[in-house]
């Protein structure tokens, strides 16, 4: 048998079937969701630089008003007239009470369409059978939203959250069991850090190749635009400004309980501290304790290799370091006091009058 080439909405990202893009609340995927939509109505290239084939766009805003999808629409446009191909709806009833259904008559109508989005997929999945194991009941949901998709070789985008616990597997971060993301054609999580204008989309899928995108989102537009150049160097450049400015107000903290405090991945942060410690712009102390490089507890002699673990420093027992009782405002974060960072090299000994130096 013979069979065609998969129909792609957004070439590399969103393909027909069911694809699901989750995040942290706010993080910008509404205004993803409707670039995507106005992008493909219009046939105008995706994300500012992906060519794609213009067609019908259904678009089911379920938690916006009428008047804020309008203001929505008006900061993205510009000035431009809303694509003939997009329909926009703030309703649709739940899938077991016929959103399926609903789903498919406008699909019937719109027999060259391109994408359903559906923001959010919690409004329309309705509620689990009663005694439905949780795994089952997501897969159930998703099965039926999928069953429309493939029987119209159409994309649907159902915008998602995720959990609160972060996870170095994106995957793992979508809110649910395992079956939502088991059903899905593909997922899509994206990442980006508050304040900041940079974000990652991370994307796996049957029919898409795994990958990782570098975003950058213009609020004054409410656009999003790929970026050129691995998604890492992006990644690192933002987390590099986010450590920064966690330790000028929090100095003297190690990788760990930086990462902690962001919800970073640790291994990431470790790496961007030791870059930044290459770079100049920390400086790490004997317990692998981070600084900014100007701060005035870093003496000259502390170490500046960026090594997580504490380098064995001669210190005399004259020298003892105390611990601080916790101070900062940040959960878990301890505010060092100057005993914290003994004064390298160290002075003679007093109680002896020896200058010896003895391992710790």
């Amino acid at each position: 048998m013979s069979f065609p080439d998969p129909r792609w909405a957004i070439p590399g990202i969103v393909c027909e079937g069911v694809s699901l893009l989750a995040g942290p609340p706010k993080v910008g995927k509404s205004w993803l969701a409707l670039n995507l939509a106005l992008d493909i109505a219009a046939g105008t290239p995706a994300l500012g630089s992906i060519d794609v084939d213009p067609g019908p766009v259904l678009y089911l805003a379920l938690e916006d008003t009428a008047r804020r999808l309008q203001s929505r629409m008006r900061t993205v446009l510009a000035g431009r007239d809303a694509p003939p191909g997009l329909t926009l709806s703030i309703a649709c009833p739940p899938m077991p009470a016929g959103g399926d259904a609903h789903i498919a008559d406008w699909l019937d109508q719109h027999p060259d369409a391109r994408m359903v989005v559906i923001d959010v997929f919690a409004k329309v999945r309705g509620n689990p059978p009663p005694g439905v194991a949780a795994y089952d009941a997501d897969y159930a949901a998703m099965s039926r939203i999928k069953r429309v998709a493939d029987a119209y070789g159409v994309a649907v985008l159902l915008i998602h959250h995720v959990r609160k616990q972060g996870s170095e597997d994106f995957l793992a971060t979508v809110s649910g069991t395992h079956g939502l993301a088991g059903a899905a054609d593909a997922v899509l999580v994206l990442e980006r850090a508050r304040a900041q204008a940079d974000g990652i989309l991370h994307i796996t899928g049957r029919d898409v190749d795994e990958t990782d995108l570098a975003m950058a989102f213009h609020p004054d537009v409410g656009s999003w635009r790929v970026l050129d150049g691995p998604a890492e160097d992006y990644q690192l450049r933002d987390g590099r400004a986010v450590v920064m400015r966690f330790l000028r107000a929090n100095p003297g903290i190690r990788p760990k309980a930086i990462a902690d405090a962001l919800r970073l991945d640790p291994a990431t942060v470790r790496q961007t501290c030791r870059r930044m410690v290459d770079a100049g712009q920390l400086r790490t102390n004997s317990s692998g304790q981070y600084y900014p490089a100007d701060h005035p507890a870093i003496g000259a002699g502390d170490t500046s290799d960026g090594s997580d673990t504490p380098h064995s420093y001669p210190r005399h027992p004259c020298h003892s370091v105390t611990q601080s009782p916790l101070t900062s405002t940040n959960p878990g974060v301890r505010t060092p006091s100057p005993s914290d960072h003994p004064a390298l090299p160290l002075s003679p000994c007093h109680c002896t009058g020896s200058d010896q130096r003895k391992p710790e």
